[in-house]
Parts: C-alpha cells; structure tokens; sequence
C-alpha cells in the first residue's frame, strides 16, 4: 500500500467542471481507496492504495467521466516523489511568498529539446527551472499575467500539466504522512 496525491486538472475553476470535493472523496472511496482526504476545491485529494501513478491515475479518470460525465485529467504522485519535488526545490532562495510559488506537474518527463530554445530572459522578472516531471516557477509579481502557465507549458511540452503553489504542495504532503 502506498499514499498517494492526485491533482485533478482543471475543475472549480469556474462555472463548468465543478466538482463537490465529497463527491471526489465519495469516488475514491469507491474505487477501493482508503484514508481519503481533500485540500481546498480544486481537485486535490490524498489517499491509500496500490497501482502505479499512471494506473491510479487513469482509474481516476474513468471513474469521473463514467460516474461524473466529466472528462477531468488527473496526475498522480506518490508521497516519495512528492518529497523530492519539495526537497529539491531550486528557486527556495528567491523565494519571498509561497503563493505566487507555483509547481506544475507534468504527466511524463519532458523532452528537453521541446524547451532547450527558450530564452529565460523573456520571461524576466519570472523564472522557472524544468524539474524531473515538474517546473518549478516563481512569479515575483503575481500570476495575473504570467506567460509561464500550465497551458503553456502543455503546448511547449505535448504533456498534460496542472499546476499547485507552493503552500499547497507542501500542505499535500503533510497530509500524506
């Protein structure tokens, strides 16, 4: 058995694809997860069980397209993976507000050719450094204008991204222990 995190892409963020968060504990408890909990309304919930990230994952999907008729993507991340992200977290000395810290999580590792030509300096005063299957970006100056979004990043990439700040990753894995 293992704790894992699963970050759903792209519900309550506005009036469709709005998803109760008793509903989503509803459905993992159905699906034979245990010791199911929720973080916030966006589609964050750690529980117990066993698979792979990316069989969990797609459990989960199907669960919320046939049970919900909702076609949400979901990533997975184990509790040991979801540590590392926070221990090798590289911007920790630029940092000044953990909120406008963000994680984006991929679903794969990216290909390092589909983002080798960006030039950093375009995005200035915001920076970001491309992690395992996450990119870590700091946005000093909030995000309401930011280039470097989730949805950038997936058409950059060719991945599915959502992205979390920092509070809330560091919420989910003290939740996972």
């Amino acid at each position: 058995m293992e704790r894992y995190a699963a970050l759903l892409r792209g519900i309550n963020l506005g009036s469709r694809m709005r998803m109760s968060m008793a509903d989503l504990r509803d459905l993992l408890a159905g699906l034979g997860y245990t010791d199911v909990a929720t973080h916030l309304q966006s589609g964050n919930a750690v529980f117990t069980g066993t698979g792979g990230e990316q069989e969990v994952a797609a459990r989960i999907e199907a669960a919320i397209r046939e049970r919900l008729g909702m076609p949400v993507r979901c990533l997975v991340r184990g509790r040991r993976e979801l540590a590392d992200v926070v221990a090798r977290d590289p911007l920790r000395e630029a940092v000044t507000d953990p909120a406008r810290y963000l994680v984006t999580f991929l679903s794969d590792k990216p290909d390092p050719g589909r983002y080798a030509d960006l030039d950093p300096a375009r995005f200035a005063p915001e920076t970001y450094v491309v992690g395992e299957r996450e990119i870590y970006v700091w946005h000093p100056d909030g995000m309401r204008n930011s280039k470097l979004t989730h949805a950038f990043w997936e058409k950059r990439l060719g991945l599915v991204a959502t992205s979390r700040n920092w509070n809330t990753v560091t919420k989910l894995l003290s939740m996972l222990d």
